[in-house]
């Protein structure tokens, strides 16, 4: 079971876009949606839970219980050529591709229910590289929107470099475009190296995203601002290879007598 819980009073927004910034490659959509939920003081309103999240509580401060979530924040348009906009961060993404597809059309249900009619999704595309100045590509689900978002810093031949685009940065455009929803990918390009958080790779995926919001934010913090999410990020990270192997260990292992049980408590 998926299920998304409103957190106070249900905003009004009208014609909000939907900004997806989830942990992925170089956990560039986390970092760079992050930044700018906090930057411009975006606010809370909505938790989604789901079974196909990691079986795991993590501990904080060897005591505080944190279960993993997704959060939905929202920011209103402050002057003209700006919109509404719904921002999506969280913990992880689903365990399965059962799991994927369960979550993403939760999060769209949720999302038309405020009039969201386009979505952009934040991704890092692994070059195998360190990359010394990375770019910025795009993909998008309507030939429109490659007229509108053409002049940010975009390059628009993710399919030159990349056959597909995983987990929800994908599947909210491709969910979403069934819906009738357009949709664009940003990628920042990244080494792909694991448990890598790129910041660099983040800066310039977000200074493309700001323009197309239209909206200012001071990047002298991201830096420090990502030292602080990394040790969270690496964290999760960390406890989910581990409750895999243990996911892993638990299906091919013999069962003799009574059911062997893997998990604390």
């Amino acid at each position: 079971m998926t299920v998304i819980k409103l957190i106070g009073k249900k905003p009004r927004l009208k014609n909000p876009i939907l900004i997806e910034g989830l942990p992925g490659v170089g956990n560039i959509g986390r970092v760079a949606v992050g930044y700018l939920i906090e930057e411009l003081k975006a606010k809370k309103f909505a938790e989604l839970h789901s079974e196909h999240f990691f079986p795991f509580v993590m501990l904080h401060e060897n005591y505080h219980i944190h279960l993993l979530k997704n959060e939905f924040y929202y920011w209103k348009a402050k002057k003209r050529g700006q919109q509404d906009i719904i921002f999506l961060i969280g913990d992880c993404q689903a365990l399965s591709p059962n799991g994927h597809y369960e979550v993403i059309e939760k999060i769209l249900d949720f999302v038309q229910g405020f009039g969201t009619k386009e979505i952009i999704t934040i991704g890092g595309l692994a070059t195998g590289e360190l990359e010394e100045e990375p770019q910025t590509l795009g993909a998008v689900t309507d030939k429109e929107l490659l007229k509108k978002y053409r002049g940010f810093n975009v390059k628009f031949n993710a399919g030159e470099k990349v056959g597909y685009i995983v987990g929800a940065a994908g599947l909210l455009l491709g969910l979403g475009k069934e819906r009738g929803m357009k949709g664009t990918c940003l990628l920042g390009e990244t080494s792909g190296f694991p448990i890598v958080t790129d910041p660099k790779s983040a800066e310039v995926v977000l200074k493309s995203l700001t323009k197309i919001l239209q909206v200012k934010v001071d990047m002298s913090k991201l830096d420090q601002r990502v030292k602080e999410m990394e040790h969270f990020i690496k964290k999760v990270e960390s406890l989910q290879r581990k409750a895999l192997m243990e996911i892993t260990k638990e299906e091919k292992a013999p069962v003799k007598g009574k059911e062997q049980l893997r998990y604390i408590g």
